[in-house]
């Protein structure tokens, strides 16, 4: 079609293949829109569009993504609010009967329904990172990593120690939004037992809070991760290259591994155990 039909927040230019949904930038505009900036969603991606009336004189225009076929929205399972879903364009009400017409041209072209078998719309680029309330996240497209704060981490963090995970020992992530009660971000393995341990005790587990893991953050870094896990082949055992760390990071690590095991909350063994590990990574 070649058209453009701007909305509050962002604006939809419709291709004969794909609807190029572009963000604004300003202050009103929800922080997860202007974190995507753009994203190209392929027609063979959207089950349906939707149009329906709005709050306080405006229509909303919906695309309705197959299931499986965006891994931002796998990854939110349904927790996004309104406001933040990047499918919905809201216009004012005397833009209904434009918007409906787009809605009627979008639907002749769409000729595919039900689950993707894999991921259609692309995930945002790498690199990715964000501060936890337990720790700071990173991926660089081959592998996360956690490296846990000294305030907010649980013992069992701090004694697991940083962690890197590469993205073929995964098999998914799991996103509870920092909205909630018990908001966090979970890595699954392709081995993961049937049950895990609460996030703050978990070492592939980063914990969100008041300020921290903002949605327009972490949920991107979870998309990625999720994409780039159903993507790439699992690991060979032993095919990790060992990570050489600062002297200097290691020297703070084992002097509040000590301040642990002064407190009690490390035993003699584990200290010695933890410590020797640290000192391997030099």
């Amino acid at each position: 079609m070649g058209d453009v039909l701007a909305g509050f927040h962002a604006a939809w230019e419709f291709d004969s293949d794909s609807v190029l949904i572009r963000y604004e930038r300003g202050i009103r505009t929800p922080k997860l829109f202007q974190a995507l900036g753009e994203r190209r969603i392929p027609l063979e991606a959207v089950a349906g569009v939707t149009l329906a009336p709005g709050r306080r004189g405006t229509v909303v225009l919906r695309i309705e993504p197959r299931p499986g076929a965006d891994p931002l929205m796998e990854a939110a399972a349904g927790q996004l609010k309104d406001g933040s879903d990047p499918y919905r364009l809201v216009l004012p009400a005397e833009r209904e009967t434009l918007a409906e017409y787009y809605a009627d041209e979008l639907r002749a072209l769409l000729t595919e329904s039900g689950p993707a078998e894999r991921h259609l719309v692309s995930a945002p680029d790498t690199p990715l990172h964000f501060k936890a309330y337990d720790g700071r996240a990173s991926f660089d497209g081959e592998s996360v990593s956690f490296r846990w704060s000294w305030t907010g981490a649980s013992s069992a963090k701090w004694k697991a120690g940083d962690q890197s995970f590469p993205v073929g020992e995964l098999c998914g992530v799991e996103w509870r939004s920092p909205e909630v009660f018990e908001g966090h971000l979970r890595l699954l393995h392709r081995d993961e037992p049937a049950s895990s341990p609460q996030a703050d005790q978990d070492p592939a587990a980063v914990v969100f809070g008041l300020g921290y893991g903002p949605v327009h953050e972490s949920l991107p870094f979870a998309a990625a991760v999720l994409a780039a896990a159903r993507t790439t082949a699992p690991v060979p055992a032993g095919a990790a290259a060992a990570v050489r760390r600062d002297p200097a990071d290691i020297a703070d690590r084992i002097r509040h591994l000590g301040e642990l095991h002064r407190a009690g909350l490390v035993t003699d063994e584990e200290f010695s155990v933890k410590k020797a590990e640290l000192l391997a990574e030099l």
